[in-house]
Parts: structure tokens; C-alpha cells; sequence
């Protein structure tokens, strides 16, 4: 076979292939118009800076607890209610020491069982919690307690040299916890029906305390789903409508 036969050979192949390929699904295809980026534009440029910030939420700082020995450096091996006895003692958090409230809380912690199952008498203390958040290879300690306001004081206590330190404390009608990673997510009631608030707390290494990193409104699960519009009656077919056999007079009038 010459050079122009084999050529013209292996075009007829590739041709084949071609055209068999044209009708793979799983080719390349286009996503239609990109949009065009846009990027942020800066609204007054020109504000002067606050003098002081409009409030402190999220000014988190650690608290020493005194009076509370951890055995070797474990958390584990303390008493979760002997925890926060001392240290809603010492530290009220949100609260003011002449709120009910907070008094009715120190009274019940009185009150708590050595193995805080949080069923004995009038125990406020939920189970408690471990996990790593601080990421120093150590558990740290996650306590709940239920006060008389119907909301849910969370308290997250760390061992630094050998001295108990609350790292985050704070107080709301909390819908639920959850734990994901080294991240702390509490969903709370919102004042707009139909909506949560969630708030993600992290560790930050410069405060040494658990700061709400992130936080936002959002549309609850439980929410009532609108009303769905009522249907329109059918219209009769034809088929259904009276014929002239179907007439009451059997006589073809109406």
C-alpha cells in the first residue's frame, strides 16, 4: 500500500471516530452567558472613625475560676456542678447578682447531685459535654444550666497551668447546641416569627477565649409553610356537558 492509500486509510478512521463521538453525553458543553463580576463598591468612603464601639456584644474575655482543682490537668475528673457553683459564684456572666434570676440559680446549684445527672431535686446543670476546642490536645468542658428565665446559660471552662478558666460564657432561649469540629453552634429564638438566630463560636488563640465568629437569621426548620392556593374547579369537558338525547322532554327541545 502506497503513502497516499494509507493516508487516505487513516482519515476514513478518524473520521469514523468522529462522528461516533458526537453523540457522547459526556462531552463538553457550554454553560451558556457568564455574568460579569462585579466588584465591591464602598459606601461613604469618607466616614470618620468611631470613637467607641455602639455596643459589646462579643467582647468575650476569659475568667479565672478559683477553688476548683483538676487532677492531672483532665477535666474529666471534675465535678461539672462543683464547676459552675464556683464559678456563677464568683463570675454572674449576663447576669446582674441582684437579678432573680441569677440568685434563684445559685440556690439551686446547692442542690446538685455529685454526678450531675441533672434530675436531683432542683439541679439546674445539664450533662456536660467534652471536646477539644481550644486545639491544645486537651478536652475542654461544655456545661449547660437551665435558669428560672427559661433560657440556657452555656459555660465552656479550659485547664491553663494547672488554673480552671472559663473561655466562654452566655445566656439566651436557646432552641439547640451543636458541636461541629472545634466550633460551638447555637440556635436561638429570633423576634421575627418564622426565623432562628444562629450564632457559630470559635477559639481565638489572640483573646484566649471562644468569640461568636459568625451570626445570622435565618428561616426555621419548624416554620408554617405558606398556605397553598386553593385549586380552581375543573372545567367540564365537553363529553360531561347535556347532550340533546339527555333533554327532559325526550323530544329533541329544550
Amino acid at each position: 500500500m502506497n503513502r497516499s492509500r494509507l493516508s487516505a486509510a487513516a482519515f476514513a478512521v478518524l473520521a469514523a471516530l468522529v462522528v461516533a463521538g458526537c453523540g457522547d453525553p459526556g462531552g463538553l458543553r457550554g454553560a451558556g452567558a457568564t455574568p460579569t463580576a462585579e466588584g465591591p463598591t464602598h459606601l461613604w468612603p469618607d466616614l470618620p472613625s468611631p470613637s467607641a464601639p455602639a455596643e459589646d456584644y462579643g467582647a468575650i474575655e476569659s475568667v479565672k475560676v478559683d477553688g476548683v482543682r483538676v487532677p492531672d490537668g483532665d477535666l474529666h475528673k471534675v465535678d461539672p456542678a462543683d464547676v459552675v457553683r464556683a464559678d456563677f459564684t464568683q463570675n454572674p456572666g449576663t447576669y446582674e447578682r441582684s437579678d432573680s434570676a441569677y440568685r434563684q440559680t445559685v440556690a439551686r446549684l446547692k442542690d446538685c447531685a455529685a454526678d450531675n445527672s441533672g434530675e436531683s431535686g432542683r439541679c439546674p446543670v445539664l450533662k456536660a459535654y467534652y471536646r477539644d476546642l481550644t486545639g491544645d490536645g486537651r478536652d475542654d468542658l461544655i456545661v449547660g444550666v437551665s435558669t428560672p428565665d427559661d433560657n440556657l446559660d452555656i459555660r465552656v471552662y479550659a485547664e491553663e497551668k494547672r488554673q480552671l478558666t472559663q473561655i466562654m460564657e452566655m445566656s439566651d432561649a436557646v432552641l439547640g447546641v451543636e458541636l461541629a469540629g472545634r466550633d460551638l453552634i447555637i440556635r436561638a429564638i429570633s423576634s421575627l416569627a418564622g426565623y432562628e438566630y444562629h450564632t457559630v463560636w470559635s477559639w481565638d488563640a489572640h483573646q484566649k477565649a471562644m468569640l461568636p465568629t459568625r451570626d445570622e437569621i435565618v428561616r426555621s426548620a419548624n416554620a408554617p409553610r405558606p398556605a397553598s392556593p386553593r385549586p380552581s374547579p375543573a372545567r367540564p369537558s365537553a363529553s360531561a356537558s347535556p347532550s340533546a338525547s339527555a333533554s327532559p322532554s325526550g323530544d329533541g327541545t329544550r
